[in-house]
């Protein structure tokens, strides 16, 4: 339990000194470009941490999930894909395979089964 909280605060500590970091980079690069350029003002170090959370909010939005949760979660979606292409019989299969879909090409290449050719599907 002791090593979960060390690991945590270690991870807090870590995102604290980036975040540092990528603050005082943002205020040399807006002070060295920004001013001759543009003849913006120069910003000090909190305006340019609030620019970096501002851009953040406009460009990157607010996603408080784990990139663990999106891995999941396309590993999930395949194996649907996965166990609805095993329940097709072989009519419904080549009636997929006749539409078209970028979809469906994508997933057999993934799964390293198919590669489709002038349209045609190759094995």
């Amino acid at each position: 339990m002791r090593d979960i909280v060390k690991f945590r605060f270690a991870g807090i500590g870590i995102v604290v000194a980036m975040c540092a970091a990528f603050g005082a980079g943002v205020m040399l690069l807006w002070n060295a470009l920004m001013p001759q350029i543009f003849e913006l003002p120069q910003v000090g170090y909190l305006q340019s941490v609030g620019l970096l959370v501002l851009a953040r909010l406009l460009f990157g939005g607010i996603d408080h999930r784990h990139p663990a949760h999106h891995m999941h979660r396309e590993m999930h979606h395949g194996n649907m894909l996965r166990e609805r292409w095993a329940g097709m019989s072989e009519a419904e299969r080549a009636a997929v395979i006749g539409r078209n879909d970028p979809r469906f090409w994508d997933f057999m290449r993934d799964r390293g089964q198919t590669e489709r050719v002038n349209g045609q599907e190759q094995k």
